[in-house]
Order: C-alpha cells, then structure tokens, then sequence
C-alpha cells in the first residue's frame, strides 16, 4: 500500500529565504518598470496626442469659425478645454503611479479650477470679483 503525504507531513522551507526570493523578484520587477525605452516614449507620447487631437476636434474648433465668431474666443476656449484635460491626466498620472499621489492630485484639481476660472473669463462672467 502507498502511502501519502499530507500537507503537515511536508518539511517547512525556511522563511528567511522566501523573503529574500520574493525580495529578489520584487526588485526585478520594479527595474524593468523603472527602465523607459524609445518604444514605450513613443507609444506613450502618441497616445496623449491621439488624446489632445481629439479634444481640439470635440471642443468644436470648426464650428466657432464658421459662424463668425472671434478668434481670441475660439482660442481662448481651447486653451481652457486643453488645461482641463492637463489638470485631468496630471491626476491620473498621479493616481497611477502612486508616487507623489497628494502633490499631483492637487496640483491636478488646481489647474482643473484654473480652467473653470477661464472658462467664466470666456463667457464675461468673472468669479473673481
């Protein structure tokens, strides 16, 4: 007859040297995130101007001009659409990568507020005073 092993019959593995494995494996990884070559640049830039052109064109850049509105305006108006946006992925970055979270989710909503206060500047109806 066979016998078996149960769990609590296994011979324990010392736990300094899971430690110092997971150590090990823990400092490979974080290595290879910290590493930033031309590919992932690239990819990374061209996604956030893949995000910017689609903004400009949401924002309605044709629109104002073809109805005779002011260029100031229009340009105004973007200018308040792209530092939301700003604001927007300086809080994702800052949620993503959890270093330097509260600098950079603050300093995401005050360039989201920024862009309120402009936006009230566009229209004529100032906060400020």
């Amino acid at each position: 007859m066979a016998k078996h092993r149960r769990f609590s019959d296994k011979p324990k593995e010392d736990s300094n040297q899971k430690e110092t494995e997971t150590e090990l494996q823990e400092q490979e990884t974080s290595s290879e995130k910290t590493s930033l070559d031309f590919k992932s640049l690239l990819l990374s830039g061209t996604k956030y101007a893949y995000i910017i052109g689609a903004v400009a064109l949401l924002s309605g850049i044709f629109t104002p001009l073809t109805l005779g509105i002011e260029i100031e305006d229009v340009i105004f108006g973007m200018l308040s659409i792209f530092l939301g946006l700003g604001g927007g992925i300086v809080i994702f970055l800052g949620i993503k990568y959890q270093k330097f979270t509260t600098i950079m989710v603050c300093g995401g909503l005050a360039i989201m507020v920024a862009s309120l206060f402009m936006i009230y500047e566009v229209i004529g109806k100032s906060l400020l005073g």
